[in-house]
């Protein structure tokens, strides 16, 4: 594939004001096109719009059918007119100008592309290091480094559970030299995050570029960290909070000197949208944890400059498509206001964004689903602006990827890079006035909401207080049980299951094996260090301060330092608690539903048995016998199909129906026809299916039954009813808790 071009971050735009200016000057004087008229046209009135509507919604409220509400709070309107945006629309400034909400740069992706930051997750640094040269020799642009838990921690290899559980295992200068070997982090930007401090990692660069003789001045990117995400995500911090904001003033203070290209501040919102916050919260309380770094690092003596050159956030993108658009759009809007209150100067209230799709939308059933959940929400991160990202392999929920899922996740930015030409339009989103009226909407609720945060005292004392965590529980509710009720379909689990599918094999990695290997490597590269030598270099880094900090830190690497051992000479401090956000998947309770139905058949080698009373010819009950079929299998019940029960020679449809429902111990029998014939069947048949099948079957009817005979239905003995109404997941579970899957 052709070498891409440098996909530096880059804050700065590339046409300054007046160049810009003058350019604009310059397109006024171009021969104006003829005007375009439509006069030829009559314009429809809104009234005689909503009559057309009415006509084909046939009696279906207008009201309800044709108003979208999100969880944000928001009412999607079935149309938005010039009319509604007229005064929100931007007329005074251009992208990379003002507040950005058209863009952090002048050009867009013209000159620069957003960078494409496949994540490099393989647990041994030479396999890691292999991955990331076959990323950007196949379209990344980004060198993006995944590391695991206890490096993120900054515990050795051998006091890590499970080493390479989220990514490579690092733990001295040869590992790290091996990871970067033959990388050009001067050509491609490198992409770690720290979780609660960046200065290990910094200095462990740092150090196995100096052992290279190579310098970090031109690197770029960001080696970042976020103290108080990882703390609300683990629970409990490395360290106390005040030794976590020195580290990071130190790695500002020392990168703005020796690598100024290189950002070490990365505001993450991944605990949130894991946690299912909605838009606004997502960006209010990454907001809320941004203002609490920027206060700290204020108060150790850091311009306002500074600290806006050293930060770069990260945002997951859901599933509403045009919501997310609007949603970085608002970010950017909001940020700048902020960064504009702690007196920053314009260029200094830009914002570089790196997203990646939200996990909590993707799911394990039907798994290849999650490359169209991807490409949506990667497109939506596009147009609305991102500067770095990374597609996750369609996989991401069951194992790490491999060859086929990272190919396919890649080739999507560079298709939309390549072959769509998203690296053309400016601000492809400006002026859509549906875009434009969602922006202003978000802008000002997540400035609601961040405002809220601040009255509390800030986003620390909001957390202790239960706040955040509590909103974002709230909303995680009503997201399942829209997914319950099926008003929200996740195609594959609760909508249109593969009732033959196999679940993708884990491939879980032989930890024990791995940790071995890494353990012999790390005491391979030890065996001649020394260890006097080393000891000096720590007690220097001991006393060290400010950013002499990081300096010692790279020292003590170079003699042989581990990980562990920098983190206990930079000190813990008091480790500090907080109520977690607990990480979900919106499909969690469909899937677990549905695996225990198959552990059920797998032990027992029996299944819920469904038997549909299909009343009448096949145009009479196909309908409702395909809706209650497609709502049974969500469970992966086993639905018995036919053709229908008519009247006949041999005897009644009910007697027939009778009849077959006596012959197999079915567990469920759904009633399915017409509201018309309903009246004449459900009430005869009922008592006599209750009779042929097994004591302790429920007999079910398809469709909701209207107010004047559910008294009636009911005293037949239907126990539920199957419509677009009913609980799905309540349904199913109380089926296999009667089955005995559950207890």
């Amino acid at each position: 594939m052709e070498e891409k071009k440098n996909a530096e971050p880059s804050a700065e735009r590339q046409l300054t004001d007046k160049e810009l200016e003058e350019l604009l000057k310059k397109s006024e004087n171009v021969t104006e096109f003829p005007e375009v008229t439509f006069d030829e046209f009559t314009p429809p009135t809104h009234e005689e719009w909503v009559d057309a509507c009415n006509a084909l919604l046939k009696g279906q409220p207008f009201d309800k059918v044709m108003f979208t509400k999100t969880y944000e709070g928001i009412t999607f309107q079935p149309m938005y007119t010039r009319k509604d945006t007229d005064g929100i629309l931007p007329k005074d400034n251009y992208p990379g100008m003002g507040d950005f909400l058209r863009g952090s740069t002048a050009n867009g992706y013209v000159r620069h592309p957003w960078g494409i930051a496949q994540s490099c997750d393989e647990t041994l640094p030479s396999e890691n290091n292999e991955l990331l040269k076959h990323e950007v020799s196949h379209g990344s642009t980004v060198y993006n480094i995944r590391t695991d838990s206890a490096t993120m921690e900054n515990r050795d290899v051998q006091d890590a559970e499970k080493p390479g559980d989220e990514g490579v295992s690092l733990t001295t200068l040869d590992d790290m030299h091996v990871l970067l070997d033959g990388l050009d982090l001067t050509k491609y930007p490198v992409m770690m995050y720290g979780g609660p401090s960046s200065a290990a990692l910094l200095a462990l660069t740092a150090a196995a570029l100096k052992a290279k003789g190579k310098a970090i001045k031109e690197v770029t990117g960001v080696i970042g960290a976020n103290p108080v995400g990882q703390l609300i995500k683990k629970g409990q911090s490395i360290a106390g909070l005040d030794q976590l904001y020195d580290e990071m003033a130190d790695c500002i203070l020392w990168t703005r000197a020796n690598a100024p290209h290189l950002r070490t501040v990365m505001v993450r919102s991944d605990v949130f949208s894991r946690g299912g916050a909605e838009d606004v919260q997502e960006v209010a309380y990454t907001f809320g944890m941004a203002v609490e770094y920027i206060r700290q690092m204020l108060k150790r003596n850091i311009s306002i400059h500074d600290i806006a050159q050293s930060f770069y956030f990260g945002f997951n993108q859901g599933a509403n498509f045009f919501m997310e658009i609007s949603k970085l759009r608002a970010a950017r809007q909001v940020w700048s206001n902020i960064m504009e209150a702690f007196g920053a100067e314009e260029e200094d209230r830009a914002m570089l964004i790196h997203g990646r799709p939200a996990l909590f939308t993707k799911t394990v059933f039907d798994p290849y689903v999650n490359m169209l959940r991807n490409t949506t929400q990667t497109f939506s991160s596009v147009v609305g602006g991102v500067t770095t990202y990374e597609n996750e392999p369609f996989d991401e929920p069951i194992r790490k990827g491999d060859t086929f899922s990272r190919r396919i996740a890649r080739n999507v930015q560079v298709m939309l890079q390549e072959e769509f030409g998203l690296l053309r339009p400016v601000d492809p989103a400006g002026g859509s006035w549906a875009v434009e009226s969602l922006t202003k909407e978000l802008t000002e609720k997540i400035w609601a909401e961040f405002q809220k945060i601040e009255g509390m005292g800030g986003i620390i004392k909001a957390l202790e207080d239960g706040y955040p965590q509590q909103s974002i529980a709230d909303v995680v509710e009503k997201r399942f049980k829209s997914l319950e009720l099926r008003k929200d379909r996740a195609v594959g689990t609760n909508m249109y299951p593969n009732m033959t599918e196999e679940l993708l094999d884990t491939r879980p990695e032989d930890t024990e094996t791995l940790k071995k290997q890494r353990i012999h490597d790390v005491e391979a590269y030890r065996a001649d260090i020394d260890q006097k030598f080393l000891e000096e270099k720590l007690d220097q880094l001991k006393k060290a301060s400010g950013s002499e900090k990081i300096e010692a830190a790279v020292e003590a690497f170079s003699a042989g330092a581990t990980i562990g051992e920098i983190r206990q000479a930079l000190g813990r401090g008091q480790s500090e608690t907080m109520p977690v956000i607990e990480p979900h998947r919106w499909t969690e309770r469909f899937e677990q539903m549905r695996m225990d139905t198959e552990k059920f058949k797998a032990d027992t080698g029996k299944n819920v048995e469904i038997f549909l009373a299909n009343m009448g010819p096949i145009p009479q009950h196909k309908a409702r016998a395909d809706f209650s079929t497609s709502f049974l299998q969500v469970g992966e019940f086993n639905v018995h199909l036919n053709d229908g029960f008519q009247d006949g020679e041999d005897g009644t449809a009910i007697e027939k129906c009778v009849k077959a429902a006596s012959e197999f111990p079915y567990d469920v029998a759904v009633i399915c026809s017409t509201d018309k014939t309903y009246p004449d069947i459900v009430p005869e048949l009922t008592p006599k299916l209750k009779k042929a099948l097994p004591e302790g079957a429920v007999v079910f009817l398809a469709g909701a039954a209207p107010k004047d005979l559910k008294e009636k239905y009911d005293a037949a003995g239907v126990d539920d009813y199957v419509s677009v109404k009913a609980n799905c997941y309540e349904i199913l579970r109380m089926l296999q808790k009667k089955k005995g899957m559950i207890e």
